[in-house]
């Protein structure tokens, strides 16, 4: 959520950021900012009154201790006045705060200068290529062959149990999973991530801290019998364990990493594009996050895209890095980086990690604030990155490393799974 001080001093820098989004948010900045003067004006004018109330109940006590009372009964009814008066005005500024609050949810996070401008993802740019597109022969399989001729993902048995996009994984395959949940974790506790557990259902105030609510709220799966949220990443957990906070600036940097299960309700489709592990409702992730002061974020956005690049790398994954132009970025971020892996048997880039820095956007929502050593008080900026998201980076490896002997497992990943070949 944007600070309201910021857009009151800076409206003509906000709405044209947002125009670079696309966002025409001109008529709604304009009815927060009036919403916002009457804020102001009430809670000005209920200070007032409460100062006054609070002067008088004073002077009431010390004219009935001088046995003033008539005089002190004049007083009285000027401070019954004021307390009908005063609860109006409080009863006024929360309907105003409730509306602020309702109105500064639409409002998206404005993008850093560095974001380029667009509408789609053909706008973002490419700003890094690495590693070697294996050379595979004609007769390459896509992965969810790959999988049915190796009996290593059981996409019909999903469907049997669950539904469509819930994939059972069997044998080396389940066991190449769990390898690869396990050497992120490694590769991320040893980067200096602590690694956490946390829930996999969260609250309402939860997903609106983080900004799931109310903006994706047509694609999380909610309980509504306990009225909790199916997570749609650990990012939601693992950044509301703050909510609410006053850190001190000795606590930061907060590095977290964290595995769960993802739940996502996406939109319906079909073809190649979305088949096998391309896209899922449940699948697994591991997360960092990282909660930063603010001079140190750009920095840390920068050693989260190294961290991931060092992981790709090692597992001789051929990748490319790409700026998401600001049509296309996520509601709450300032600015994203997309990892994509290529793929040759489908001969098409898949996503397998997005990295972000939201800067205060996210702090504000969940109030939380850092101190600082002169004992003021600032927004913490969060980050936050998969490293990695698992469905396609298996798809990726099932796929680049198929030779007519078996799929090669990466030699990164062999004291995980115990074996090299799955044949």
């Amino acid at each position: 959520m944007l600070q309201l001080k910021y857009l009151r001093e800076h409206k003509e820098a906000v709405l044209k950021a947002l125009e670079k989004r696309n966002f025409k948010g001109a008529e709604l900045i304009n009815q927060l900012l009036e919403l916002d003067e009457v804020r102001r004006k009430t809670q000005t004018e209920l200070d007032q009154q409460l100062a006054e109330a609070n002067s008088l109940a004073k002077e009431i006590g010390l004219l009935f201790k001088n046995g003033e009372a008539q005089k002190a009964q004049g007083l009285k009814e000027r401070s019954a006045s004021l307390k009908s008066s005063s609860k109006g005005l409080q009863e006024l500024l929360q309907e105003t705060e409730i509306q602020l609050r309702a109105l500064r949810l639409q409002i998206p996070n404005t993008p850093k200068d560095i974001v380029p401008a667009g509408a789609t993802e053909e706008d973002n740019i490419e700003t890094e290529r690495g590693g070697t597109i294996p050379d595979l022969s004609p007769d390459a399989l896509p992965h969810w062959e790959l999988a049915k001729k190796y009996n290593l993902i059981d996409f019909e048995l999903g469907s049997k149990i669950t539904g469509a996009g819930f994939p059972v994984y069997t044998g080396k395959g389940a066991r190449l999973q769990r390898a690869l949940i396990n050497y992120f974790l490694d590769k991320n506790t040893a980067a200096g991530y602590q690694e956490t557990q946390v829930p996999h259902l969260v609250n309402e105030l939860s997903g609106y801290g983080t900004g799931q609510l109310p903006d994706k709220e047509g694609q999380m799966y909610h309980v509504t019998g306990d009225d909790l949220y199916l997570i749609p990443t650990a990012e939601v957990p693992l950044t509301n364990i703050f909510r609410d906070e006053l850190l001190d600036e000795k606590q930061l940097p907060i590095c977290l990493t964290g595995y769960t299960p993802c739940f996502r309700r996406e939109a319906g489709s079909y073809g190649s594009h979305v088949r096998g592990l391309n896209r899922l409702h449940q699948f697994d992730k591991v997360e960092i996050i990282r909660l930063e002061k603010p001079e140190r974020s750009e920095a840390a956005l920068k050693e989260m895209v190294d961290h991931i690049r060092a992981i790709l790398i090692e597992l001789e994954i051929p990748y490319r890095i790409l700026r998401l132009c600001a049509g296309d970025l996520g509601f709450t971020a300032a600015l994203t980086y997309d990892f994509e892996l290529f793929s040759t048997a489908q001969d098409r880039w898949l996503e397998i990690s997005s990295v972000s820095t939201f800067e205060g956007f996210q702090s504000e929502r969940l109030h939380l604030r850092y101190k600082a050593k002169d004992g003021s008080k600032h927004l913490v900026h969060t980050l936050n990155g998969s490293s990695l998201a698992l469905p396609r980076v298996l798809a990726g490896i099932l796929e680049n490393c198929q030779t007519p002997e078996g799929i090669k497992i990466p030699k990164a990943l062999v004291p995980y799974t115990g074996f090299d070949l799955i044949s």
